[in-house]
């Protein structure tokens, strides 16, 4: 895959070569370099525009191709688990059962899990799948448990300076390197954060929508405008009751979705999402048993993508339906993704 220098790195690299010229020769060099990396990047004109203005070629790209095949086809996906014996356990059980990959691979910076999550994404890509990552965590780091029993006092949370505040922002940002990493990589990530927020049993739900969405502003300005993670594509993902007032604006986000374990396609809350009117893809970001794509088509709700939750989830579906899901027309797996980056 093409690789981009940055503006930033060219200008470094400038300063570099250049820094025994006079300096009115130094603003001529750097003029003439910053010039031939603006002609030598990719120009890409998207389709359908992104919330973040400077979204970079690749995730604009996976972005559009998401947009063109939503309601028509349904993008397969799986999460994964990491202490079943293999990183690929559920991945390699898909195959044996349906003889496909899914599309997409769903990841988790759970355990602050950032090296390995990484590397994974980045094997994934190189066999030219999708890369989406959640994070389970609590206020400061680490996993499961800790983002169901911490229970903040959001005034402190939010306010800059406090010892709460610089702990969280420490956190957010050991993060923020991970995904600059596959940023370098020219590798566009569904990022997922504050997951099932509407059902306020992870703490980033505990202080109500107000909070919440005061909470995901930040990130996502720290994120887009500090850190220039323009390789993300923002997914908020409700969970099964799609509250009102939770939501924190079109500019915040681009993909809305709800997920549910009830065996259903879910069409509640396609019906509750689709009332908001944001224009957004919709995905159905978690779920147990997944239905057949017959039933998704008859109810209306032709999701961009179904995510299978991990371990006994996986294992749980109907293998003749599981089978039939993955060889359907109108799902797409791993081997019938384009080279959306070409």
């Amino acid at each position: 895959m093409k690789k981009f220098i940055s503006i930033a790195s060219a200008l470094a690299i400038t300063a570099t070569l250049f820094s025994g010229c006079a300096e009115a020769d130094k603003a001529a060099d750097v003029t003439t370099i910053s010039e031939t990396t603006a002609v030598t990047e990719e120009v890409y004109e998207s389709k359908y525009a992104l919330s973040n203005p400077n979204a970079d070629v690749n995730a604009r790209k996976l972005y559009d191709y998401i947009n063109e095949v939503y309601g028509t086809a349904i993008i397969t996906c799986q999460q994964e688990s990491t202490w079943k014996g293999s990183p690929n356990y559920e991945m390699d059980y898909i195959f044996t059962q349906t003889g496909k990959y899914p599309a997409m691979r769903g990841l988790d910076f759970m355990n602050n899990d950032f090296d390995g999550v990484v590397q994974r994404s980045k094997e994934w890509h190189e066999k030219g799948g999708i890369v989406s990552i959640c994070w389970h965590t609590g206020v400061n780091g680490s996993g499961y448990q800790e983002s169901k029993d911490d229970n903040p006092d959001f005034e402190k949370l939010l306010t800059e300076g406090t010892d709460e505040y610089n702990a969280m922002m420490k956190s957010w940002d050991e993060a923020a390197m991970a995904l600059q990493e596959l940023r370098d990589e020219g590798i566009p990530v569904l990022w997922r954060p504050f997951h099932e927020f509407d059902g306020q049993w992870f703490w980033w739900g505990k202080g109500g929508a107000d909070n919440f969405i005061k909470l995901w502003q930040m990130m996502y300005d720290r994120y887009t405008n500090e850190f220039g993670l323009d390789n993300l594509i923002w997914v908020l993902g409700y969970s099964g009751e799609v509250k009102d007032g939770w939501y924190p604006g079109n500019e915040y986000c681009d993909i809305i979705g709800s997920d549910t374990y009830d065996n259903s396609t879910h069409s509640r809350a396609w019906k509750k999402l689709a009332a908001m009117e944001t224009g957004k893809p919709m995905t159905f970001h978690e779920c147990g048993n997944v239905p057949s794509i017959e039933s998704f088509e008859a109810d209306g709700a032709m999701w961009s993508w179904f995510m299978i939750w991990h371990t006994d989830y996986i294992i749980g579906n109907n293998k003749q339906n599981l089978s039939d899901v993955y060889n359907h027309e109108k799902a797409i797996t791993l081997d019938e993704l384009p080279d959306i980056y070409k």
